[in-house]
């Protein structure tokens, strides 16, 4: 190789050494600039293609969905999986504390209050078993609340307590601390096995149209558990992790304003409307003290009403005799 092309090579490869020396310098008589942190989202993985209308089924509104006692037979007649359900892994990704931890635990709480308060305790449970696995899965949010509030400023939401109105209701206080503990115990790593890897259950007076597409695995006080068919459903499928950043949105009372019963309407006119309808000289049971007129009741020992004239009768009457065979018969109850 030339000498001259060495040198022409070497002017080459120090151009940009130099003009990124030459950047650093300015950079480095700046004053320090604060990091930016960025939270990496991971997208939501691919919905598999077979499972893609069912997805879409379970979030839809239910308008012909039968309930009552028709619910009821019709899912007393929808068997149930075979085989125990495979139970879940613990859930432990926020057993350190901390910010995540107080709003998933508030959003845990809310979702086993508002859904199963009256429920056992076994079904408080299962809610909040749930509510994790949803967690874990690709179909659902990667947070606890993000999980409670999906689609929460829609008309169908995943869990109907965040959109119907029922969180202006005030809590019971014994109800809460029940639901409080179940949540707590349920983000320390307990694992409800009944419900298995259950991500959907509905109660038994509905007949949701997707209940017959998935895999029913238990029932739990009035509440009806299941899965995903076919290895979606399985603790394989699984695979989502946690991403932080818990967020409980906030809740605007008066959306659910028109939703509450209106004041009765009074279909009669007041008292003061109504004509006098009555003789001139008719008390009407009313008194006027202007006219002169005293209340004057009578004494009951003063009348004599038919009770004592029957009274004073029977006085009169003539002892009664008993017959010599019903002298046996005295003192004996009938």
């Amino acid at each position: 190789m030339s000498a001259q092309r060495i040198v022409l090579r070497s002017a080459a490869i120090a151009a940009p050494l130099a003009l990124a020396a030459a950047t650093a310098a300015l950079w480095h008589d700046d004053p320090a600039r604060p990091a930016v942190s960025a939270k990496i989202v991971e997208a939501a993985p691919a919905i598999p293609r077979q499972y893609l209308t069912l997805v879409q089924m379970t979030g839809a509104a239910e308008t012909t969905a039968p309930q009552g006692d028709e619910a009821r037979q019709e899912n007393a007649r929808l068997g149930f999986a075979r085989g125990a359900p495979a139970a879940a892994k613990p859930f432990r990704a926020l057993t350190g504390g901390g910010e995540d931890h107080d709003r998933a635990l508030q959003c845990l709480t809310q979702a086993v209050y508002y859904e199963a308060a009256q429920e056992p305790e076994a079904g408080q449970r299962a809610v909040a078993q749930v509510v994790l696995n949803r967690v874990r899965h690709p179909a659902f949010a990667k947070t606890v609340c993000g999980v409670v509030y999906q689609r929460f400023d829609a008309s169908v939401c995943q869990f109907s307590f965040v959109c119907d109105g029922s969180l202006v209701r005030q809590p019971m206080a014994a109800l809460w601390a029940r639901a409080h503990r179940v949540a707590v115990d349920a983000l320390a790593g307990h694992v409800e096995r009944a419900v298995g890897t259950a991500t959907h259950y509905h109660a038994d007076y509905v007949f949701p149209r997707w209940a017959p597409h998935l895999a029913k695995l238990a029932q739990v006080g009035a509440h009806i558990f299941y899965r995903w068919p076919g290895g979606w459903g399985m603790p394989g499928a699984f695979t989502g992790r946690y991403a932080g950043g818990e967020h409980i949105p906030a809740f605007d009372a008066s959306r659910f304003a028109a939703m509450a019963a209106p004041e009765p309407a009074i279909d009669y006119p007041p008292v003061a409307a109504l004509p006098e309808r009555r003789a001139a000289n008719d008390v009407g049971g009313r008194m006027d003290p202007t006219r002169g007129w005293k209340l004057s009741i009578p004494d009951p020992s003063e009348t004599r009403g038919a009770l004592s004239d029957l009274l004073a009768a029977q006085q009169k009457a003539a002892p009664v005799t008993l017959a010599a065979e019903d002298h046996s018969s005295q003192g004996k109850q009938p």
